[in-house]
């Protein structure tokens, strides 16, 4: 079921942003529908790499593995590229 959203903007940028929107050859609402995807999509993302991290954090916790574990590890790791 589709659901309507009104959204207040002045009229230059409406004018302008259905000006660029015709070239691409879609509509206002198609564009907006795309961008708000696009948006949720990078948020989820987001969100998802906090969930990631905060579960790395815990658990590195649980283990005793500090900081400066973790800068020694990158540290040694670059170190070993670069030979």
């Amino acid at each position: 079921m589709q659901s309507q959203m009104i959204i207040r903007v002045d009229s230059n940028t409406k004018d302008k942003f259905q000006k660029i929107v015709r070239m691409e050859g879609k509509t206002g609402s198609e564009k907006i529908r795309e961008m708000i995807k696009d948006y949720i999509a990078c948020k989820d993302f987001a969100a998802t790499v906090d969930r990631i991290w905060d579960k790395m954090t815990t658990e590195f916790k649980k283990r005793g593995i500090t900081e400066g574990d973790i800068e020694k590890a990158v540290k040694a790791v670059r170190a070993s590229k670069k030979k």
